[in-house]
């Protein structure tokens, strides 16, 4: 891995041994932009307060080896990234602006997929990660991932459950709750539909009587109109010597008739001249007849207006859109079909019920399935971690995982009893600790010392790597608060664990950094004005001279020296 500008760090190279590096170096040195210059290309948050002052940006790379077959270059080679020979090349830059790229395999990806990458290449602990824990819930994960296959299935096919039951409870509360308000609706829904059944309204009804009652209020004037019409197109009775448009035409015709064979043009002028004569004599006719038809009844002309007052109070009530008697039935229509859908509430509110009764009794089989799984695999988990509590200097202290329930009334039933559940089933899991023979089983969350919590998280790491192995492990100062024989067990045990992973360890314990297969040395250097950090492999009296600052503070006293060499001495017997 090559670090350039970030932090403390100006330019360095850091090659990690396929087995156990330590990273050791005096506080404040810039061990810690190690970690995060791994946490950067493992698709941490990039921030810009990373950048080295003075520079434009900063930049991590790394050559990772993987298997071609692993689901981590599998899901880089879909993302296009290609594979230099047996490696992923992947970087990550951060501007001064706080802006970020990464890339892998020579092509542009999301920081988004460093993150997908990593969770299948490296498993990262620190001491926040010992805080966690400490939390029932990160124990219960614990268990499950141990667990493996026989909690997963169950558990998928419990959240699936759980997931609907959760979506049927709301819709039936909700159901529930508005059912006062859906039912007022319903009342006025059925008053209205009620209220337009009674009208009868007949599409285009309104405007068929509006036309209807402008002639019936005007038939005296019309039907004056069409008598004159009558008389002027075919002649008045009682007035035998007037004139008329019939007669007129009449003889202009024959006049033109009789010469229409000399001239081609007059004969069509005839023609034409006929046909007036025929359009004049179906006016006057239809003029009679409408004359004759009109109707000037004021009882009918009664009936209308009052038809037209019902239409008019429906629209006033039920027509928003000022279209009239159509925008009444089309509501009409809406409203139908949203008055079955308030009537169903009820039949639907007894099939959710009935649903919500059945997922409830199909997640208390399946919670108990999680029970009797979890339980299964917690006594050989305990069994497992306790082994390794041995092998970190603790050969008398005993884990025992606790799975429990607590009684809620409104919970689903398991064994006889009421129990509170979740997403993740019914069950509370708790890691107990007693340290030594004698000593009451209590929670690590109230019984374990610092060093002690940290053996338990790496003795549970240890035992994850058997059944859930990843490539590579780092933990970040979780030796904290262990000293003395205890850390040399927790180097030799990190050494082991190396044999069939690759481990980084950030330490400050000597004991732990001589059993490292490779030791870098995170030292600060400045000339006065400007401070940088620079990372170096330590070989031979190096070596030394660095395990002996590490146990006394000086590096050139004589027994800080044989110590350290003493501590050389047993690694290597050990490895």
């Amino acid at each position: 891995m090559r670090i350039r500008s970030l932090g403390v760090i100006d330019d360095a190279v850091v090659e990690l041994s396929p087995g156990f590096t330590a990273v050791t170096g005096e506080t404040g040195a810039g061990k810690t932009m190690v970690v995060t210059s791994l946490g950067l290309l493992l698709g941490g948050r990039a921030d810009a307060a990373l950048v080295r002052i003075g520079a434009k940006a900063a930049v991590v790379e790394g050559r990772i080896t993987v298997d071609p077959a692993s689901p981590a270059a599998t899901r880089a080679e879909e993302a296009g990234a290609e594979l230099d020979d047996g490696a992923l090349l992947v970087s990550r830059t951060i501007s001064a602006e706080g802006r970020s790229r990464a890339h892998v395999g020579g092509r542009s990806v999301p920081a988004s997929l460093l993150g997908e990458l990593a969770d299948d290449l490296v498993a990262v602990h620190g001491q926040t990660d010992q805080q966690g824990l400490l939390r029932p819930a990160r124990q219960r994960q614990a268990l499950d991932r141990y667990a493996g296959d026989a909690v997963a299935e169950p558990l998928a096919a419990y959240q699936r459950t759980y997931k609907r039951l959760r979506e049927v409870t709301a819709e039936l509360d909700e159901l529930t709750r508005l059912a006062r308000e859906r039912a007022q609706e319903a009342d006025l829904l059925r008053f209205g539909l009620d209220e337009v059944a009674a009208a009868e309204p007949r599409p285009g009804e309104d405007t068929e009587l509006a036309a209807e009652a402008e002639r019936l209020g005007h038939a005296e004037a019309l039907a004056s109109a069409a008598s004159a019409g009558h008389a002027a197109l075919a002649g008045n009775p009682e007035d035998p010597e007037g004139v008329d448009a019939a007669t007129l035409v009449a003889g202009a015709h024959r006049a033109l008739e009789a010469v229409r064979g000399h001239d081609p043009a007059l004969a069509a002028l005839t023609d034409r001249l006929g046909e007036i004569a025929i359009l004049v004599a179906d006016v006057a006719g239809e003029l009679a007849g409408y004359a004759d038809n009109l109707d000037a009844d004021p009882l009918r002309l009664a009936a209308v207006e009052e038809r037209r007052s019902v239409l008019a109070q429906l629209t006033r009530k039920y027509d928003e859109s000022g279209e009239g008697v159509a925008a009444v039935l089309a509501w009409a229509e809406q409203g139908a079909a949203r008055l079955a859908d308030l009537d169903g509430d009820d039949e639907r509110i007894d099939a959710l019920t009935a649903e919500r009764d059945e997922l409830r009794a199909e997640l208390a089989s399946l919670a108990g399935r999680l029970t009797d799984a979890r339980t299964k695999a917690a006594a050989r988990f305990a069994d497992a971690v306790t082994a390794e509590l041995a092998e970190l200097a603790m050969p008398h202290a005993r884990i025992t995982v606790e799975i429990g329930q607590t009684d809620d009334e409104d919970g689903i039933g398991i064994d006889g009893r009421t129990v509170a559940f979740g997403p993740y089933g019914a069950d509370e899991v708790e890691l107990h600790l007693a340290p030594h023979p004698g000593a009451p089983p209590r929670p690590i969350a109230k019984g374990a010392s610092g060093g002690e919590l940290s053996r338990v998280m790496l003795a549970v790491e240890v035992v994850f790597a058997g059944s859930d192995p990843v490539p590579t492990y780092l933990f970040d100062e979780v030796d904290a608060g262990v000293g003395g024989k205890a850390a040399v067990e927790v180097g030799r045990r990190l050494a082991r664990l190396a044999k069939s992973a690759q481990v980084v360890v950030v330490t400050h314990l000597p004991q732990v950094a001589a059993f490292a297969d490779r030791q870098l040395l995170v030292e600060k250097t400045h000339d006065g004005s400007v401070t940088s950090s620079g990372v170096k492999v330590l070989d031979g009296e190096e070596r030394v001279r660095e395990l002996s600052r590490m146990l006394a503070g000086l590096e050139d006293s004589d027994t800080a020296r044989a110590h350290a060499e003493e501590l050389l001495e047993t690694a290597r017997s050990a490895r």
